[in-house]
């Protein structure tokens, strides 16, 4: 362990005495210094320094006992007038954790205002006896330290031993947590790309291991994407998270809880364990590639009606494919498309069987049971749309019977997604289907071309545009005949014919081609 005044004052050769506190000091101060006393009591020393300075603070640092003859103080009368408690608040300040002071060699005892300052700072103020040399203090504390980081050494390097040798288990990186688990007798926490928690057999209890605060704060650094160490503070200690994998594709996160902090040793150990980790999962990252191109490669045999082949295929890799009826989604891939996928194969392993996804393009088409009467299919399908809104995706979606029908629904759900736009959630075919072309072109958010095609008119003066634009409404509405506009808007059958032409030209239009007529029809519709 590293030395403390606690520590120090053991030391019977050195003969050292704590001051008692013999200020009279009003409660509220009186509980503050105690517990300030006891704090620095127990703060492991970093080294003792002997001063006689008025101000030796430019010299020390946080954590040192300072040792002095108190020739700053002056002698006789002086001594009496001395500003102690500038003296000492200077040391607090600097981080001082204790105050030896030589009662017999330039002082007969212990000058009263030092003490009183002392305590009601609640700085430990040590009697250093007469013939005890401060260098002997020294060189305590000293090997005391230097023994401590031999302990420490030895201990580095027989932990990254040990987790060397659990790394080679066939188990590897299993082994390797436990025994993290073991060295620093903490708790581990393992969470997938997805911020799911994966259980480890073989780890020691905790509550705190996948608790509600530490799985948040795990979902918000992977949901960033880039690697980072971030804490999290529990009534149990300090927690570190650390997320495992490469920017852009991580493959997890690690948690390490606590009650006190690690030092430098078991942080290196930690950094240690988080590297083999990483290094664990990203060689698994290429056998991940490889499935998802056999997953595509399954889903084109489907497509192409070869679907016996293809179910044979996914039955000795992922257990088989959903049964019919099918209903098929097609996702917009994500900027972090690793996170996705990986989420997605996590829902595929629960679906067990139920469910199956596979990249084709810009697109990732997911196929599950859509049988309405079946209490698993209908879990499965739950839990893939709570997917879709938790990680806020687009989506399309279509229905298919059996699996000749597939190459079909996959391109209907694709024109759902199409139409959805970027506008997170899930829009079905059927929804747009029934609403005709107009609702698809509606969907697709056809009316910002509407607006561009019918600007030119727009722009002009407003009575002769709205005049144009009424005449043009009348005109479709009554299915182009010349005579049936006039007669329900007042005018002669030739004024019509000149408002449709010179609209027509504005335009840019020739209204007297269907194509001509079916845009400007559209267009019109569309700006309502």
């Amino acid at each position: 362990m590293l030395p403390t005044l606690e520590w120090l004052l053991t030391k019977r050769t050195l003969r050292l005495s704590l001051v008692a506190a013999s200020a009279d000091l009003t409660d509220a101060v009186a509980v503050t210094a105690g517990t300030a006393l006891a704090d620095r009591m127990a703060t492991p020393i970093s080294w003792v320094h002997s001063s006689d300075l008025d101000d030796p603070t430019p010299f020390l640092s946080a954590g040192n006992v300072l040792l002095t003859d108190g020739a700053q103080f002056g002698f006789a009368a002086v001594t009496e007038t001395y500003d102690y408690n500038s003296y000492v608040r200077r040391l607090v300040d600097a981080g001082i954790v204790g105050l030896g002071f030589a009662t017999h060699f330039l002082h007969q005892g212990m000058p009263p205002g030092l003490a009183v300052a002392c305590a009601r700072a609640g700085l430990p103020l040590i009697d250093v006896p007469d013939r005890v040399p401060f260098i002997a203090v020294i060189r305590e504390v000293a090997d005391q330290i230097a023994a401590e980081r031999s302990r420490r050494m030895e201990w580095s390097i027989a932990a990254h031993k040990a987790i060397s040798y659990a790394a080679l288990k066939p188990t590897g990186l299993r082994s390797t947590l436990i025994e993290l688990e073991r060295q620093l007798s903490c708790w581990v926490g393992l969470f997938d790309a997805t911020g799911h928690p994966v259980p480890v057999p073989g780890q020691q209890r905790s509550g705190d291991r996948f608790a509600e605060p530490v799985r948040d704060e795990v979902a918000r650094a992977l949901r960033k994407g880039s690697r980072s160490s971030t804490a999290l503070t529990l009534d149990a200690g300090q927690v570190t998270i650390q997320t495992l994998g490469q920017s852009g594709a991580l493959r997890g996160a690690l948690a390490l809880g606590r009650g006190v902090p690690l030092d430098r040793a078991e942080n290196e150990l930690v950094t240690s364990v988080i590297a083999m980790a990483t290094l664990a999962l990203e060689q698994n990252r290429a056998l991940d590639a490889t499935r998802g191109h056999l997953r595509s490669s399954l889903v084109e045999l489907m497509l192409e009606g070869r679907v016996t082949a293809a179910r044979s295929i996914a039955t000795e890799v992922w257990g088989g494919l959903p049964t019919e009826p099918l209903s098929v989604f097609a996702l917009a891939r994500h900027t972090q498309s690793h996170f996705i996928l990986d989420a997605l194969d996590v829902w595929a392993l629960d679906a067990d069987g139920r469910g199956f996804f596979a990249v084709r393009g810009e697109e990732i088409v997911v196929l599950v049971n859509g049988a309405s009467d079946s209490h698993t299919a209908l879990s499965a399908l739950h839990a893939l749309e709570e997917l879709l809104d938790d990680h806020h995706l687009v989506a399309g979606s279509a229905h298919a019977a059996d699996y000749s029908e597939l190459a079909t629904a996959v391109g209907q759900a694709s024109t759902a997604l199409q139409a959805r736009g970027k506008q997170p959630g899930l829009t079905a075919f059927a929804a747009i289907a029934d609403s005709g072309m107009l609702g698809v072109l509606h969907a697709a958010g056809a009316e910002r071309v509407a607006h561009r095609v019918l600007t030119p008119l727009t722009d002009l003066e407003p009575e002769y545009s709205a005049a144009l634009v009424q005449t043009l409404r009348s005109w479709f509405a009554h299915d182009c005949s010349w005579g049936a506009t006039a007669g329900s808007l007042g005018v002669h059958r030739h004024t019509v014919r000149s408002r449709i032409d010179q609209a027509g030209s504005i335009l840019n239009l020739n209204l007297e081609s269907f194509e001509g007529r079916l845009e400007l029809w559209a267009a019109l519709r569309l700006s309502v």
